[in-house]
């Protein structure tokens, strides 16, 4: 049976020079997302259809929703606390500060209430990032010698998901009772030989995975195989992450990105960097917030 196909559609002609960490928050029904290389907050009200954003003094690749109300920035230099109705910074700690090489990348919470969040080179330079999980305000290593960390997800029934993007593989990991892995991961799919590079991805509520596939234009649906059972098209090549979002978790906005493409290519794709959207009739897996305590 071939693949299911949706289109996507403009979202917010936002044009970030590399859209990322797009981030439903339930409470405040509002959809977070940031332009690391930009280095700002935007925001969509889908209601409304309102959109804002706002500079940050640093690179920032995620803003996840907190109990609290708040938002958890996670920067280049620093994990700190985004209060969005006075826009005010509360550092909570140094994330690699004392690299300069470094800077944030991916970022997921986890169905127990933590964050797992990554870096990555600001170069890609090999072996240079590494994956971490802040739990209960703790922030531990899980694992270094990653090169671009991406596709950080977790599915219902407690394991994490994520990639080193040059490898091609997304790779599955068993968590305990707790939510810490155990053992080694193992590979859930492979894109090695696939056109396109696996980046950020999303669970849904009937166990599937969509991933990103930055170059090839596309999101695919991902069975618990693995298997390829639907994409996503848009009219960009460089879809960077997958959410789902609004009351029922039935819209799927995808962050794009401008970076490195040439003047001839960005004539052909204007809206490259834009976010966009698609009616998928496939509920999202809801995420809880992040727990500090």
């Amino acid at each position: 049976m071939s693949p299911f196909i949706w289109k996507a559609e403009l979202a917010v002609d936002s044009r970030c020079e590399l859209g990322e960490g797009p981030q439903w928050h339930a409470a405040q029904n509002r959809l977070y997302w940031c332009d690391i290389l930009g280095k700002r907050l935007h925001w969509l009200d889908p209601a409304t259809a309102r959109h804002e954003s706002v500079t940050l003094d640093q690179m920032v690749s995620c803003a996840a929703p907190v109990s609290d109300g708040r938002l958890l920035l996670v920067g280049e230099r620093s994990l700190a606390l985004f209060d969005t109705e006075r826009q005010t910074h509360t550092h909570l700690c140094a994330f690699e500060a004392d690299n300069p090489v470094t800077r944030s990348n991916d970022a997921r919470v986890d169905r127990h209430g933590g964050l797992w969040l990554s870096t990555m080179g600001k170069n890609a330079e090999p072996k240079a990032g590494s994956l971490y999980r802040l739990y209960r305000g703790e922030l531990v290593i899980l694992r270094t010698g990653l090169t671009i960390p991406n596709s950080i997800c977790f599915s219902a029934d407690d394991h994490a998901y994520f990639t080193d993007t040059p490898t091609g593989q997304v790779m599955r990991w068993a968590l305990d009772e707790n939510g810490w892995p155990v053992g080694e991961p193992e590979c859930f799919a492979d894109f090695s030989t696939h056109a396109g590079s696996p980046d950020g991805a999303v669970m849904d509520s009937e166990g599937c995975l969509w991933l990103s596939l930055w170059g090839a234009g596309e999101v695919v649906r991902l069975d618990e195989k693995g298997q390829i059972i639907g994409r996503v098209a848009l009219p960009v090549d460089q879809p960077s992450c997958p959410v789902f979002a609004g009351d029922d978790l039935k819209t799927l906005y995808i962050t794009t990105a401008r970076e490195g493409l040439s003047s001839e290519k960005l004539a052909e794709t204007p809206t490259a960097g834009a976010l966009y959207r698609v009616e998928t009739g496939v509920a999202g897996l809801a995420e809880p917030p992040l727990q500090l305590a």
